[in-house]
């Protein structure tokens, strides 16, 4: 989330995100499409920032009676994101560059697959 809210129309660019001020220390950037960096850059002109939308989330699990352990709450949006990510064909270490990871095992852990793409075991198999 913090990254997110440090996101500043110069760290917007040739269709690219630039997060600074990551956890790594290390300043990141990722492709996104052109529609989704016109939508940003127009709420920062018109907002300036982004705030921190946490608690919405928050009432928003609450109302929806999803219960997370105290400080996953917006985490748990990283850990859906890489999970969908994968189960739709991404490659784990594009994944890994997204997400910021150093280590690649740190990125399987968010890539959290559901028990239905393992039937993709039938599907790929050169056993038949």
């Amino acid at each position: 989330m913090g990254e997110a809210e440090g996101l500043t129309l110069s760290r917007i660019h040739d269709g690219k995100l630039t997060f600074s001020k990551t956890k790594s220390g290390k300043n990141r950037s990722i492709p996104v499409s052109a529609e989704f960096c016109n939508e940003i850059a127009e709420h920062l002109k018109v907002y300036g920032h982004f705030s921190n939308s946490l608690g919405a989330f928050r009432r928003a699990l609450s109302a929806a009676k999803i219960y997370l352990p105290a400080g996953q709450s917006a985490h748990v949006l990283r850990h859906s994101f890489a999970s969908h990510f994968m189960m739709n064909g991404g490659n784990i270490l594009t994944l890994q560059k997204i997400l910021g990871h150093s280590s690649i095992n740190m990125t399987m852990r968010y890539a959290h697959l559901s028990k239905d793409h393992l039937y993709d075991a039938l599907k790929y198999s050169p056993i038949k």
